[in-house]
């Protein structure tokens, strides 16, 4: 057994003892499927260069049970790579996060799961949801659509899991701007603008009235211009906020 400078063991047989040592003492040259063992209990087979985790290998971490597989770039998972841990209960690994790996983060592609009803797959970026991606909720709802630091943001679609559903903007986890909520059960289609998560003004009508289950007595009345109203709605939203904004930075009057 040889000792590496800096803590992990290499499992190596006697008639190489001798290479092994004097590989050691050079230190920075590149390992090709090595076992290392650390004192922590902690497990790492796979490549080496310069004393570091970098090519392919697999760690396992002794106290959580946790396992990387993957790629790896000066001792961090870079590349594609699998986490997985151990199910207490079952002594069974469940794999956690499946994709693309960067500087030890999540970056790139990949699915994660939260719970047996939870799961993301979509864009990651240093370990945060951000682009485009799909997460299925533990209620039953579903989100799709752009995200940006772990929230949904930019342009989505949430599926309830009563049926209804949301198309439209957001804006950090929020309703924001246009969007349209449909509710199946009633046939009917709400159409306006949200800010921060409150709808301010809107329309509704009848849309697929035929089909719902629970339609109401009478249908809505239709509105001549319906986008015209949204249009004029949406420009005193801009107006207002404009002047709001202009008051903010007016300066305090000369005395």
């Amino acid at each position: 057994m040889v000792t590496w400078p800096g803590t992990p063991f290499l499992k190596s047989s006697k008639k190489h003892q001798a290479s092994t040592t004097r590989m050691d003492i050079n230190s920075q040259q590149s390992l090709l499927q090595r076992t290392v063992f650390f004192p922590s209990g902690d497990k790492y087979t796979g490549e080496w260069l310069d004393n570091k985790k970098h090519g392919r290998g697999t760690q396992v971490w002794n106290k959580s049970g946790a396992v990387y597989s993957g790629e790896w770039k000066r001792g961090r998972p870079d590349g594609h790579g699998t986490y997985s841990v151990l199910l207490q209960e079952t002594k069974v690994y469940a794999k956690k996060y499946c994709g693309e790996w960067k500087n030890g983060r999540k970056h790139g592609y990949g699915t994660n799961v939260y719970s047996n009803s939870a799961l993301y797959e979509g864009v990651w970026s240093e370990d945060q949801r951000a682009g485009w991606g799909k997460m299925n909720y533990e209620n039953g709802d579903v989100y799709e659509g752009e995200w940006m630091k772990d929230k949904h943001h930019g342009h989505g679609i949430i599926r309830y899991a009563n049926g209804n559903w949301y198309e439209g903007g957001w804006r950090e986890g929020k309703k924001h701007g246009k969007g349209k909520v449909y509710y199946p059960d009633k046939g009917q289609l709400y159409e306006g603008l949200w800010v921060d998560g409150d709808a301010k003004c809107g329309t509704f009508c009848d849309f697929g009235r035929e089909k719902a289950a629970t339609p109401t007595k009478y249908p809505i009345p239709q509105l001549l211009d319906a986008q015209s109203v949204l249009q004029e709605a949406s420009s005193a939203m801009r107006v207002g906020a404009g002047q709001e904004e202009q008051q903010q930075h007016v300066s305090p009057p000369h005395v």
